[in-house]
C-alpha cells in the first residue's frame, strides 16, 4: 500500500514536472513574439499628417539591411530628436506623437526598425540596436553634432535610447514609460518561468541607466498596466543628475498624449543649454 503511494505522488511529481518544463520550453521558444509586435508595410507617408514635413530616407545598417525611415530636417536653432518607437505597430503610426515637435521647428528622425513596417530582417535585441547606431551615424553624415540630437525612447524603444546613450553623446535622453528589463517585466507576468538564462532579448535599461552622461527626463502614467510606473520610478532612481520627471497620476501606458506629454517634453527641451552648433 505505500509503495503504491509512493509511486502515485512520484508519478503526479514527474507529470507536473514535464507540463512545467514544456511550458517553460514553450515560452522560451516563443518569447519574441511577446516582445515585438510589427506592423506590417508598407509605409505611407504621403497620406500621413506629417507628410508637409517629412521625406523618406534609406539607412543602410552595418549587416547590409536597408531601412526605410522617416526625416524632418531642422530648423535653425532647433535640435533635431531622434524617435525609437515601442514595440508595436511602424513608425507610421507615431505622427500624432511627433508632429508637435515638428510644428516648432524640431528636427525629427522616425527610426525604421529591421521587420517593422515591411523592413527587411527580424527584430532582435542586437538587431535593433544596430539599427539604432545606423540612424545615428547617418545623421552625423548628414553633418550634426551630438549636442544637436535628443535621443527619445517610447516603451520598448527607451532600450534602444538607453543602449545608445551609453555610447555616444547627445544632448538629452527622453524615455517615455520605459521598463526596467525584460526579465523584470517577464517576472511580474510569468513569476514561475522568469530566469534570466531563459531571456534572450534583456533589454536591462535597469543595468544602463546610471552609466550615461546626458540630461535625462522621463515620463510615465500612474495607471499604466503595460509598464508599471514602478519599473519607470527604478530607472528614474537610478540614473544620475541632472534629471527630472513626468508622473502624471490619471494617464495610462498609451494615453500619455491626453496628459500633457508633449508639453512635458517641449518644457524638458526648452530647458536645455542652447545647441552649440546654429543648425539642429
Amino acid at each position: 500500500m505505500r509503495k503504491t503511494s509512493v509511486g502515485s505522488v512520484l508519478g503526479v511529481v514527474v507529470a507536473v514536472a514535464a507540463v512545467y518544463l514544456a511550458a517553460l520550453g514553450y515560452l522560451w521558444a516563443t518569447q519574441r513574439s511577446h516582445v515585438f509586435h510589427p506592423g506590417i508595410g508598407p509605409l505611407d507617408l504621403i497620406n500621413s499628417t506629417v507628410a508637409s514635413y517629412m521625406r523618406e530616407e534609406t539607412i543602410r545598417t552595418v549587416d547590409g539591411l536597408v531601412l526605410m525611415s522617416w526625416y524632418a530636417p531642422a530648423k535653425a536653432g532647433h535640435r533635431t530628436m531622434v524617435y525609437f518607437h515601442g514595440n508595436a505597430g511602424t513608425l507610421g503610426d507615431r505622427h500624432e506623437r511627433v508632429i508637435a515637435y515638428m510644428e516648432r521647428g524640431f528636427g525629427l528622425l522616425l527610426v525604421g526598425y529591421r521587420g517593422y513596417g515591411g523592413n527587411p530582417g527580424e527584430p532582435t535585441e542586437t538587431g535593433l540596436y544596430d539599427d539604432g547606431r545606423a540612424h545615428l551615424d547617418w545623421l552625423a553624415a548628414q553633418g550634426l553634432q551630438p549636442d544637436d540630437l535628443v535621443l527619445y525612447g517610447e516603451s520598448l524603444g527607451s532600450a534602444i535610447a538607453t543602449q545608445l546613450a551609453t555610447e555616444r553623446k547627445a544632448a538629452a535622453l527622453v524615455l517615455e514609460a520605459p521598463f526596467a528589463s525584460v526579465l523584470l517585466s517577464a517576472r511580474a507576468r510569468y513569476p514561475l518561468f522568469a530566469f534570466d538564462w531563459v531571456i534572450k532579448d534583456k533589454f536591462a535599461n535597469i543595468d544602463k541607466i546610471d552609466k550615461i552622461n546626458m540630461s535625462l527626463f522621463v515620463i510615465h502614467g500612474a495607471l499604466d498596466r503595460v509598464t508599471p510606473q514602478r519599473f519607470g520610478r527604478m530607472v528614474y532612481e537610478r540614473a544620475r543628475q541632472p534629471k527630472s520627471a513626468f508622473w502624471p497620476a490619471e494617464a495610462g501606458h498609451n494615453d500619455l498624449l491626453q496628459f500633457g506629454m508633449v508639453e512635458a517634453v517641449m518644457r524638458f527641451l526648452d530647458g536645455l543649454p542652447p545647441a552649440a552648433s546654429k543648425g539642429g
